[in-house]
C-alpha cells in the first residue's frame, strides 16, 4: 500500500486520525496565511501550530504551494451550496451576499487576499486558485441557465460570465481599497449583472456576425 504522504495534495479523502491531522494542518495554514501572507507560510510553523510532526507536513504537502492547493480544494468542498429563489435577481443577490460575507469575514477576507497575491507569483498557487473559482462558478451557473429556461434571459447567455460579473466588482473593491464590500455594494453588483444579462451583454454573437 502506498504511503499517504506520497499522494498529491487534495487527492485523498482520509478518515480517522489522518483526517484530523489534515484538518488541523489546513486550519493552521489558513490562519498563518491570513496573518502573514504567502511569503511567510512556513511549513515548520504550520506543523507547530497544528501540533503535528514536521515530517508529516513536509512528506504530505511538500511546499507552501502544495498546502495552498489543498486548502483551496477543501474550502471549495466546504463552501455553502447555492440556493434557488426562483428568479434571476434573487439568485444573483444570494450569490453576491455569499461573496460579501466571505470577503468581510475576519479570517476569510485576509486569507483570500493572501492567496490572490500568491497566485501572481506562484504557478501552483495560481492553478489552485483557478480550480477553486471554477468550482464556485460552476456551482452557481445553473441558476442563470434556469433563468434562460424561464425566459428571463436571452438564449445563448453565457452563464459562467454572468456569475463572474457578480463577484468581480466585490473582489475589485476589496483589493483596491482594502475595505470589504458591504450589503449595498453586493446588491449593486447583483442588479448590474442581472440588467446586463437581460440586455444581452453576455450573449455570444451569432456565428459569422460582423463586429460593429
Amino acid at each position: 500500500m502506498a504511503d499517504e504522504g506520497d499522494a498529491e495534495p487534495g487527492t485523498l479523502r482520509p478518515g480517522g486520525r489522518t483526517a484530523r491531522v489534515r484538518a488541523a494542518v489546513l486550519r493552521a495554514a489558513g490562519d498563518l496565511l491570513a496573518e502573514a501572507g504567502f511569503d511567510r507560510l512556513d511549513l515548520a510553523e504550520v506543523a507547530r501550530r497544528a501540533e503535528v510532526g514536521k515530517t508529516t507536513v513536509y512528506r504530505r504537502w511538500g511546499t507552501p504551494s502544495g498546502l495552498v492547493a489543498d486548502l483551496l480544494g477543501d474550502m471549495a468542498e466546504q463552501s455553502a451550496p447555492r440556493g434557488e429563489t426562483g428568479s434571476l435577481d434573487g439568485d444573483l443577490l444570494a450569490n453576491a451576499d455569499l461573496v460579501r460575507r466571505t470577503l468581510a469575514d475576519p479570517r476569510q477576507g485576509p486569507l483570500f487576499r493572501a492567496v490572490i497575491a500568491a497566485a501572481g507569483t506562484d504557478p501552483r498557487a495560481a492553478e489552485a486558485l483557478h480550480r477553486f473559482y471554477a468550482v464556485r462558478v460552476g456551482e452557481w451557473a445553473p441558476c442563470v441557465r434556469l433563468a434562460v429556461d424561464r425566459g428571463e434571459l436571452p438564449e445563448g447567455t453565457d452563464a459562467e460570465e454572468v456569475v463572474r460579473s457578480v463577484s468581480a466588482p466585490l473582489y475589485y473593491r476589496l483589493l483596491t481599497t482594502g475595505t470589504p464590500p458591504d450589503a449595498p455594494a453586493a446588491e449593486r453588483a447583483a442588479r448590474a449583472a442581472a440588467a446586463a444579462a437581460r440586455a444581452g451583454v453576455f450573449t455570444a454573437p451569432a456565428p459569422g456576425a460582423a463586429a460593429d
